[in-house]
């Protein structure tokens, strides 16, 4: 990815994260986040990553923030409303930024030589016979085919990870998922007052 399209994407991701919180309403705000999804989608489509970037827009921009956005307008949430700027938040928004500044002048200002290795068929290939000499995956799966055959199976290794190992953390967020949404609509229920 050339240097200035990863620029342009960050400033597109910090522009929409400032917007979240600088802008009052809500929907706007949320379609900020909106932005700050798109730009990070863009990185990682820049990075190669394409499965990754296609999933952020579906996901997080397609679903998670309709679903926001469902709820905002449920809601029916209004402008907020502005109140005097006590002096504490300030000092601790102000340390944390500089904090963040410095953390990320100092990454950027390593710079390491190290280049990553490349993926060619036999490097695959070793790494096939790696994982099922471990027992991690069988040697007729579709990702040991796909190894050896030279191309990197990235859905398949993700979709494993993600069923085998992580699968109870999997389970956990969806749960808690469903019960924010039936907590939202419960909450937005209107109660009329009893005589």
């Amino acid at each position: 990815m050339p240097s200035y399209l990863f620029w342009m994407f960050s400033l597109v991701m910090l522009l929409g994260g400032i917007a979240v919180i600088a802008f009052r309403n809500p929907v706007a705000s949320a379609l900020s986040v909106v932005t700050c999804f798109v730009g990070l989608a863009a990185l990682f489509v820049g990075l190669s990553a394409f499965f990754v970037g296609v999933i952020q827009i579906l996901v997080y921009t397609g679903a998670v923030m309709v679903l926001f956005l469902f709820i905002i307008m449920l809601l029916d949430l209004k402008d907020e409303v502005r109140r005097a700027k006590p002096l504490i938040p300030i000092l601790g928004g102000l340390g944390l930024g500089i904090a963040f500044a410095a953390q990320l002048i100092s990454v950027l200002a390593h710079n390491t030589d190290a280049a990553l290795p490349e993926l060619d068929k036999n490097t695959l290939v070793q790494a096939s016979a790696t994982l099922v000499d471990s027992g991690t995956i069988t040697a007729t799966g579709k990702i040991a085919t796909a190894l050896n055959a030279g191309s990197l199976p990235d859905v398949h290794l993700i979709g494993r990870a993600l069923f085998t190992d992580y699968n109870l953390p999997l389970q956990i967020l969806g749960v808690l998922l469903l019960v924010a949404t039936v907590g939202c609509v419960a909450l937005s229920k209107k109660t009329t007052p009893s005589d």
